[in-house]
Formats: C-alpha cells, sequence, structure tokens
C-alpha cells in the first residue's frame, strides 16, 4: 500500500472552499419534533408553495401512474413535452425539463462556466446562481439593486469579455420584485450575442400582464436567450421536482449533453401533463394569491412596517431582527424564512397561504412584533 501526508480533504476541489450551503425552509415534521408539536399544529409559509395544494387533474395522474412505478420513465418525456410545445406554441425541440429549475441552472453552468469566468447578477438575486457559479470556478458580478428589484441598465453595463451569463429572475425571489418591461425589453435587445440571458420565469403566471419573450425563441433570432419556469409554484407540483427551460434548439440539445438519463420520473410527468388542462386551480390559485398578498400588504400597512410590494406568491417584511422573529414564530408553530442569508437580516420572507395560514400567521407576527 502507498502511504501518503494527504488525506482525502487535501484532494477536494478548491471550488468548494467556503462554498454556502443552501438552506431550504424547514419541514413541518422536523420543526413538530424540536418543539414537541403534532404537525397538524404546525404550518409551513417559508417555501412559497401552492396553499391549494397539487393539481386534483394531476393527482388522479399521478395515482395511475404509480402503478407503473417499477418501469423506468420515458428519459426524453415525449408526451409532456409535446403537451408543453402545444400549450406555449412552440417546438418540443425548444424544451429541456430539469428536476426542478435548479437543474436547470445547473445544465446551463456546466456548459458555459470555466473557471475564470463570471456571471452578472443582481444584489438580493436567487441564492443557486451564484452558488452554482462557484461551484465551477466562476467569479459572481453582483449589481447593486434599486428598491430591492434588479437595476437592469446596471446589469448591462456590467458584462465585461469574462461574463457567459446574465441572470435575472422576474419576479424576483426573495424579494417579490418586477423589472420594469421596458428595461427588459432594452437588456434583452442590448444583451451580447456571446453572453447567455436567462430569464428566470418562476413566478410567471402569477402575472397579470407579463412580458412575453416566447416569440424571441420560436422565431429563432435569439439564440442567447433562455426562459426557465417551473411546476413547483402555481401548478401546486414543489414535491415532484420539475422545471424546464426553453430556448434555442441548438443551444438545447447542449444542455442535453449533460442532462441525467431519466431526470424527470414517470409520476412526475404523468401529473405535469395533467396540471396542464387544470385551469380552474389555475385560477383558483391566482386569486387565493392575490387575496393572500393584499391581506399581508393591509396588516404591514397598519403595523406600520415596512415591506416590498409582490408579484409573486410572498412578501418580504422588515422586522427588525429576522432570525429572532423567524425563531419566535417557529415557537408558536409558523415557519416563516429568515432573509440573512441573502443579505436582508433584518427581513422575513412570508410565502401566501390559505386565509387560515394567513391569519395565523399574522397573528403570530403580531404577537412577537407588539
Amino acid at each position: 500500500m502507498i502511504q501518503s501526508i494527504l488525506s482525502i480533504f487535501d484532494q477536494l476541489n478548491s471550488s468548494i472552499q467556503g462554498l454556502p450551503v443552501y438552506q431550504p425552509g424547514r419541514p413541518i415534521e422536523e420543526v413538530a419534533r424540536e418543539l414537541g408539536l403534532k404537525p397538524s399544529e404546525v404550518i409551513k409559509v417559508a417555501s412559497n408553495e401552492n396553499p391549494l395544494g397539487p393539481s386534483p387533474m394531476a393527482v388522479k395522474a399521478m395515482q395511475v401512474a404509480v402503478k407503473q412505478s417499477h418501469l423506468y420513465p420515458d428519459g426524453n418525456a415525449f408526451y409532456l413535452k409535446n403537451k408543453l410545445a402545444e400549450k406555449l406554441d412552440i417546438e418540443s425541440s425548444n424544451l429541456i425539463l430539469g428536476n426542478g429549475s435548479n437543474e436547470i441552472i445547473e445544465f446551463v453552468s456546466h456548459i458555459l462556466l470555466r473557471p475564470g469566468d463570471d456571471i452578472v447578477v443582481s444584489q438580493y438575486c436567487f441564492a443557486i446562481y451564484p452558488l452554482v457559479a462557484m461551484m465551477m470556478g466562476a467569479k459572481v458580478n453582483s449589481v447593486s439593486s434599486v428598491a430591492y428589484g434588479h437595476d437592469l441598465r446596471a446589469m448591462l453595463k456590467a458584462i465585461t469579455p469574462s461574463t457567459r451569463i446574465v441572470w435575472v429572475a422576474n419576479p424576483n425571489n426573495p424579494t417579490g420584485t418586477l423589472a420594469d418591461s421596458d428595461d427588459l425589453r432594452f437588456l434583452v435587445g442590448q444583451v451580447p450575442s456571446d453572453v447567455l440571458l436567462v430569464i428566470d420565469e418562476a413566478y410567471y403566471e402569477f402575472l397579470d400582464e407579463p412580458v412575453d419573450l416566447l416569440p424571441l425563441v420560436k422565431s429563432g433570432e435569439m439564440p442567447n436567450l433562455l426562459l426557465m419556469r417551473t411546476f413547483s409554484k402555481i401548478y401546486g407540483l414543489a414535491g415532484l421536482r420539475i422545471g424546464y427551460g426553453i430556448g434555442h434548439p441548438d443551444f438545447i440539445s447542449s444542455m442535453e449533453k449533460v442532462r441525467q438519463p431519466f431526470n424527470i420520473n414517470s409520476i412526475a410527468q404523468a401529473g405535469a401533463i395533467a396540471a396542464l388542462d387544470d385551469d380552474a386551480h389555475l385560477t383558483a390559485t391566482r386569486k387565493s394569491n392575490e387575496e393572500g398578498l393584499r391581506f399581508f400588504e393591509s396588516v404591514c400597512i397598519e403595523l406600520g412596517v415596512e415591506y416590498v410590494p409582490s408579484s409573486a406568491n410572498f412578501i418580504l417584511i422588515k422586522v427588525g431582527s429576522g432570525q429572532s422573529v423567524f425563531e419566535a414564530l417557529q415557537e408558536r408553530g409558523v415557519i416563516a424564512r429568515p432573509m440573512g442569508g441573502y443579505g436582508l437580516p433584518e427581513w422575513i420572507r412570508l410565502s401566501v397561504g390559505t386565509p387560515n395560514e394567513n391569519s395565523r400567521s399574522v397573528s403570530a407576527l403580531k404577537r412577537v412584533l407588539i
């Protein structure tokens, strides 16, 4: 046996040194165990999940699909891709599916980023963009926000010869801000052709008048544009982990080379196909979300606390010490999201829940703040 003075830890990829670990919203069961409560006594308003649950049509389809779960799924997701293509009026070759949108972020980073490259993001951007870039040894160029949202014209100016990707979440997570439509169109029209512009549209379906960039993809005139959407939010299928990218066929083909086979399981495919037809569930979710946002805003005004007007399914509220308020709410069986990890230590994020969950969240928040 060859002896070495080094250990396996000396061989770790240098890119992971100091890499932060993404902290998701805490599960209900974990908090219930910790506090000695029943899971039914705890509500979670931390992860921007659909409070109405999954699409009922999706549930029925998944119940049928589970009987075939001994078989491998369709690795190319033929029926789901074609269903999506029909709904979006694009070709199936414009689509790639991921295990959540997070996997699409990894695909993009794998094929574009090398050590020494950089990405451009906004301050308070979704944490996974810089995290994956750092995994690849790339640098992160973070542009100061304006009113907690993207300064798109400044982001355009921040592009350097080393820039490979510009990430824009619209609406943004975790702040809920919506980019100015003229600024967004300006960015789209001016971004260099050798830089990929990714518009993360995870909350697109909550918007009344979204900027429609699909024609640019459909026409093929902008091969350096990629849109991302998900079934996790308005469709209520977060537990299935299924997102998708929409882009030029040649760029999609390049991403397919790093996609693992069978990354989308058969039950997820069945549920997503059915969810696309469940217009009633989508409409009910939008209505519930709009009412919930207005409720939270009215309470913030009543309490005299600052909040960020949201175009998504959550709201950012300034509470003083975000971590302390998070812990105090948790003791009362309400799981919120502290924002210290996003550089917003004075804030918490509350997802819109059912009317009962919203009322309970506000009641607990008032007891903590007043």
